[in-house]
């Protein structure tokens, strides 16, 4: 398996600052795939049945794979590395045209578990796609306005009741100022303008804030990164990496490497391209029957596949030690993380904790185990949802960061690579 050199973390900062929104995280992804060789597929096209590198896009999902190094075998197993593209942040309303107290504001309002004070006082630039109208039909143009066009003002610590800060409202205290007046100004009709489109074109859109500070290496001897959206673009670009070079290995007669990143992590996964959708399990056997394989096939593959779901670990805070299992202190470059949960907030089990175990012992990295305190709510993942929509194995791993679902986070630097590393392991099993 070749070595992912390419996989640093400065290499992380900039796929980060080019993906402000789960559709710039396709496109980015995508770009790469295309330069490694990878075409497009249409879901409504036949799909080829030669073997090949091919991915395909809806919405904010991308799923990629290699059927190359076929050995005819019409039940070849998958090894997939899934994860997920949304970020929290804060999203424009529909109705977003707003004025107060002589201000100009846009409605915004959360997407997911934002950490709501996170985002106060930052320079935020929008992104998203907007559908316009392309005469008798429509079509998607992405959008992406790196301005400092909107902040989130704190409330002056003087007009705080006991000057501790005052608890956000959703509702009340998140929107954007962007200007002064006392009449509302369009914000669509700004950001068409933005875009090159006509405002009146403009019928739908999907559009959020993001931090305009670039991701950058950080501390004395610059061993961490600090950067927006770690959780979860961080296993984007890992298993970008990862999936290139498990297609490097030429010949890889084993399972078939796939990358699924989802959309819509942060709030369920309930929609179309979700992880709750068909889309995994619709890809997978649309992949086997366009190589000629029927369903019988089909099922017989799932028996041998697993998923390795890729999403960011808690590591110990040095501020809040307490607050973490103390026998599972999660230490920052000391590798990637197994995520273990008795009650199925993440999907391990015992076979698929052995089968990552031996990945990371191939791909030469050090492996440490997460549990959560049991006297706080966990999180979750898209492990649990794949596992009971697919039936495949599914182990929940990931890599440790601070500061999760805060508008900026932070990892060590030398655990991009570690995680990739151990990514393109459980891809190309030793077989």
């Amino acid at each position: 398996m070749p070595s992912i050199t390419h996989a640093d973390a400065q290499g992380l900062c900039n796929f980060v600052d080019l993906s402000p929104s789960p559709f710039h995280v396709c496109a980015t992804v995508a770009a790469a795939l295309a330069d490694a060789g990878f075409a497009e597929l249409d879901e409504g096209q036949r799909w080829p049945s030669e073997p090949g590198r091919y991915y395909l896009i809806r919405g904010g999902s991308l799923i990629a794979w290699s059927t190359e190094g076929d050995a005819g075998d019409p039940a070849r197993p998958f090894r997939i590395v899934g994860g997920h593209t949304d970020s929290p942040n804060l999203r424009v309303k529909q109705n977003p045209d707003l004025a107060s107290a002589g201000w100009r504001l846009v409605g915004l309002e959360p997407y997911g578990g934002a950490w709501l004070n996170s985002w106060l006082d930052r320079d935020l630039g929008v992104s998203g796609r907007i559908t316009v109208r392309s005469g008798d039909t429509t079509e998607e143009v992405l959008v992406r306005v790196d301005k400092p066009v909107l902040r989130v003002p704190q409330l002056a610590i003087h007009l705080s009741e006991d000057r501790k800060g005052v608890q956000l409202d959703p509702q009340r205290h998140v929107n954007g100022v962007w200007g002064i007046g006392s009449e509302p100004r369009s914000f669509i009709a700004y950001l068409a303008g933005q875009t090159g489109v006509e405002a009146a074109d403009v019928l739908g859109w999907e559009l959020m804030t993001h931090d305009l500070a670039p991701s950058s290496l950080v501390g004395a001897d610059g061993d961490l990164v600090s950067a927006p959206r770690l959780d979860n673009q961080v296993t984007c670009y890992a298993g970008l990496q990862a999936l290139l070079a498990a297609v490097d290995d030429a010949g890889h007669p084993g399972p078939v490497p796939v990358l699924a990143l989802f959309d819509h992590e942060e709030v369920g996964s309930m929609s179309d391209r979700g992880a709750f959708s068909d889309l995994l399990g619709t890809v997978l056997e649309r992949i086997l029957l366009a190589r000629g394989a029927d369903r019988e096939d089909f099922l017989r593959s799932r028996a041998g596949s697993i998923v390795a779901s890729g999403d960011m670990a808690h590591a110990t805070h040095p501020n809040y030690a307490e607050r973490h299992e103390p026998a599972h202190r999660i230490a920052v470059g000391g590798g990637p993380v197994l995520k273990v949960n008795q009650n199925l907030r993440y999907a391990t089990d015992a076979a698929g904790a052995a089968a990552f175990a031996l990945a990371c012992d191939r791909a030469g990295v050090p492996l440490q185990r997460y549990v959560h305190r049991a006297d706080l709510p966990c999180g979750s993942t898209i492990g649990p949802i794949t596992a009971s929509r697919t039936g495949l194995t599914t182990v929940d791993v990931g890599a440790p960061q601070l500061a999760m679902h805060s508008a900026r986070e932070l990892m060590g630097a030398a655990d991009v690579a570690t995680y990739a590393d151990a990514l393109a392991a459980f891809l190309t099993p030793a077989h």
